[in-house]
């Protein structure tokens, strides 16, 4: 009888302890993955912000009152140049909206809206459209741009002055088939932080004839009145 009465304690007791892990980890799940914000009654909402994914794939979310844009030059003359602003594509191989030369779309600076892109042959096409385009670009409009085959052939001083009014610093040096990645904008008093070059060499180019691509990513103020 003592024997038996033994056995059963030991049960209830198993029982009663794998009942209270089983509860405490339950409790511990829920804690760990069930977050509401403060307006809903909530400690933190820290795991729900980090859970929000980055527009256009960057590593992290841009802070308020900027714009988060990711642009890619073309590969060689075969992979065309892509170029997403605030998660939206508006340039791509996929869009079918691309060509060979230079790629430029133009965003308002304020309200983060495309104005308008195009793409300018500049092997062997007529340099004074570019001219054309440049000129007439709107107040606090951003410029984004994306080499793709050949984008020097064409090149004159005057477009080489427009872009340099743009904040590129490397305009002057582009050249046949280099890569170049660039944001810029209309009326920037300083040379813009966004921009990569990569002169073509036979000796280092990454494809027969072409370096290799270049991205360009980041968070640009909006424009605040």
């Amino acid at each position: 009888m003592r024997a038996t009465g033994l056995i059963r304690l030991l049960a209830l007791a198993f029982v009663l302890v794998a009942t209270w892990i089983l509860l405490h980890s339950s409790n511990s799940f829920s804690t760990k993955t069930i977050r509401l914000p403060r307006w809903m009654g909530a400690e933190d909402a820290k795991d729900i912000i980090e859970t929000k994914k980055a527009k256009c794939g960057l590593s992290k979310p841009c802070p308020t009152n900027y714009f988060a844009f990711k642009i890619c030059s073309g590969a060689a003359n075969v992979v065309g140049p892509s170029m997403c602003f605030e998660n939206q594509i508006i340039m791509s191989p996929v869009k079918n909206n691309i060509g060979r030369g230079l790629n430029i779309a133009l965003v308002n600076g304020t309200t983060g809206q495309v104005v308008r892109q195009d793409s300018f042959d500049m092997y062997s096409g007529d340099a004074k459209l570019l001219v054309k385009f440049l000129k007439e670009i709107p107040r606090d409009t951003l410029v984004l741009v994306a080499s793709y085959d050949d984008p020097g052939t064409k090149m004159n001083e005057d477009i080489r002055y427009l872009f340099s009014n743009l904040g590129s610093s490397y305009v002057k040096q582009l050249g046949f088939r280099d890569s170049w990645v660039f944001l810029g904008a209309r009326d920037l008093k300083n040379k813009s932080p966004f921009e990569q070059f990569l002169k073509s060499n036979p000796e280092t180019n990454k494809y027969d004839g072409w370096p290799e691509l270049l991205e360009l990513e980041g968070c640009v103020p909006r424009k605040v009145f």
